[in-house]
This record gives structure tokens, sequence and C-alpha cells, in this order.
């Protein structure tokens, strides 16, 4: 007889759990992720709401001419994914340009080393000056915007870097 009471309790133990567990856990219940990419922080933000849910801001990535500034370039989960009410839902944004980077020191480089070291960085290479100087094909000054360039200027990524070379002639 203790045996049956035994039993008996311990099922009716895991069937209130079990009912309890579906009831605080809204199981069975999804909110679908809105499509947020594109769309300004404000419209994001909005559309979470309507569909309770929260939104988690990560750093912004690298710029994307893409898509507008301070839009969102990327989000996880994607859109269309099932979640419970309340997640987070985490977004990336497009910061307002391209974040600078510092020129590096290529003067008394060849042009061989000199472009792809600028390209690896995310400069592009301009237009190619020669003057009188026995070292051919030599960096001896960069220029953006026609203004002299020193090692450590700051310039957004993807900047036109201009260089002065040497012809290979006797000044």
């Amino acid at each position: 007889m203790q045996i049956l009471i035994a039993a008996v309790a311990v099922f009716v133990i895991v069937y209130l759990s079990l009912k309890w567990l579906n009831v605080t856990t809204n199981h069975g219940k999804f909110e679908t992720v809105p499509e947020l990419k594109g769309k300004s922080i404000s419209i994001a933000e909005m559309e979470l709401e309507d569909n309770r849910l929260v939104m988690q801001i990560q750093d912004s990535a690298n710029y994307n001419p893409d898509y507008p500034k301070f839009s969102v370039i990327d989000q996880e989960p994607p859109a269309g994914s099932k979640v419970k009410e309340n997640r987070k839902i985490y977004i990336t944004l497009n910061p307002s340009g391209y974040r600078k980077i510092a020129v590096p020191d290529l003067k008394e480089r060849t042009l061989r080393q000199a472009k792809p070291t600028l390209e690896a960085l995310g400069f592009k290479v301009g237009k190619l000056t020669y003057v009188d100087n026995i070292a051919k094909d030599v960096v001896l000054k960069m220029q953006h915007k026609d203004e002299l360039l020193n090692p450590g200027d700051q310039l957004p990524k993807t900047s036109t870097i201009d260089l002065v070379l040497g012809n290979g002639n006797r000044p």
C-alpha cells in the first residue's frame, strides 16, 4: 500500500511540475524576429518593442558604404527566427565613416614595398609623381590632397595617398 501511495505522490508531483514549467516558460509561444538590416536605430527599436523583444547594441563594425550611417548592418538571431518573448536581439551599427588609420613610414622604401603596405592597411595608391633622384622608384614623399604626409598622420581608411618617387636620374 505504501508503495502505491508513493508512486501516486511521485506521479502527482511530476505532473504538477510539468504543468508549472509549461506556464512559466510560455511553452509553445514564440515571437518572430523582424528584418532590421538597413533600418535606423529608432525604427529597429520600435519594431522590436512591437514584437516584445529587447534590443542590445554591440560595438559598431567597420564602415559599410552600402548602408546609411548609424543603421543596422547585422543582427543576431537572424530575421525570421522564432524566439521567446523579451529575448535580446543583438544588432551591429554602421559607424559614421571609415575609421582613421596611421600612415606608415614609407620614406626610402621602394614602390614595390610601399604599394602592398598601403593596400594592406586599406589605403589606395593614387598618383605617382617622379622627380630627379638617384634612387629609382624609391618613395621620397607621401601626399594626400596635395598636402605633405608624415608617418603617424591619421587618415580615414580607403583614402588615396599620392607618392613622389625617384626617377633614377641624378639631380
